[in-house]
């Protein structure tokens, strides 16, 4: 079943609905990265809903970063999605495996800590991007994300998220499910969001069960009208052009000594680890190019 993501509305247009199916785009990147249980089911969360906060954006090339780092031992984790549903992102430490010795579940938490911040910073190609940053709360992502919205956004919100790690360390079932409270919404619409969180059932579950993201929303409000429906996936649009450009940034003694002493540079892209070979001819053109641009 292919990953997507739905828009809805509900209450006469008082409750925001994003729905989102993610387990493609999630074991994609714990094979991109190598990750371990507890560091995909970090990396699922925070891909799950920086995709869903991506689709609020107005155009397909917009994006939102997202980055935190809650001095736990996963370090820092970044996450850019875009207003095509395209993403990617990766964490400081692949290799995390740690649960809660009472519940025996992935302790997400305390692989991200909750000493650090939340920052969401969303480009829209304009000359300043916003940027807002929260404290972490309890390292979770999905009670961050919820803060992010009430302290940042003044939007309401609820934010489910979650990853089902399969027996091989595969992801077998990932989603994220964001409920949000619109400016004019009623006491009545309140209670009802209340209502609905009380008997809310966790969003890989119901995946794993195979429902779809329809039935899902419908299932919570049977009033929901269905807005959007778009697919959404991992893409990294990393190059070796790129990397080439961010070399020529580089101090010329800096490119000299490569170019004297390594022949060569290797470069690797954080979000999806595709390395790149610039070769000794490349970087003597990168050389000469800084060099001319100087004169």
């Amino acid at each position: 079943m292919q990953d997507k993501l739905i828009k809805a509305v509900a209450r006469n247009g008082n409750v925001r609905i994003y729905a989102l199916r993610s387990t493609n785009l999630v074991e994609k990147a714990r094979l991109q990265h190598d990750l371990w249980p507890t560091s995909l089911a970090a990396m699922g969360r925070l891909l799950s809903v920086t995709v869903m906060m991506a689709s609020m954006l107005k155009e397909e090339d917009h994006s939102i970063i997202v980055q935190l780092n809650g001095g736990g031992p996963i370090g820092t984790c970044m996450v850019q999605a875009y207003g095509n549903g395209q993403v990617k992102g990766f964490v400081g430490d692949n290799e995390i495996y740690l649960k809660y010795n009472e519940s025996n579940k992935l302790a997400v938490g305390l692989a991200v800590g909750n000493q650090g911040y939340l920052q969401v910073t969303k480009d829209m190609k304009m000359k300043d991007k916003f940027t807002g940053q929260v404290a972490l709360q309890t390292g979770e992502i999905g009670d961050d994300f919820a803060y992010y919205f009430a302290v940042s956004e003044q939007t309401p919100s609820v934010v489910s998220l979650g990853v089902l790690v399969d027996t091989d360390y595969s992801c077998k079932a990932s989603g994220g499910l964001l409920i949000q409270l619109m400016p004019n919404a009623l006491e009545e619409d309140i209670v009802a969001v209340e209502e609905v969180v009380k008997h809310l059932q966790p969003i890989s579950s119901l995946i794993e069960e195979g429902k779809s993201l329809e039935d899902i929303v419908t299932s919570l409000f049977n009033d929901a009208e269905i807005l959007e429906s778009k697919q959404v996936g991992w893409h990294c649009d990393c190059s070796k052009d790129r990397f080439k450009g961010a070399l020529s940034t580089l101090k010329e003694e800096d490119l000299i000594q490569m170019i004297e002493e390594d022949h060569q540079a290797e470069v690797k892209c954080e979000y999806c680890n595709t390395k790149y070979i610039i070769s000794e001819e490349e970087l003597k053109f990168i050389l000469g190019f800084k060099r001319s641009c100087l004169k």
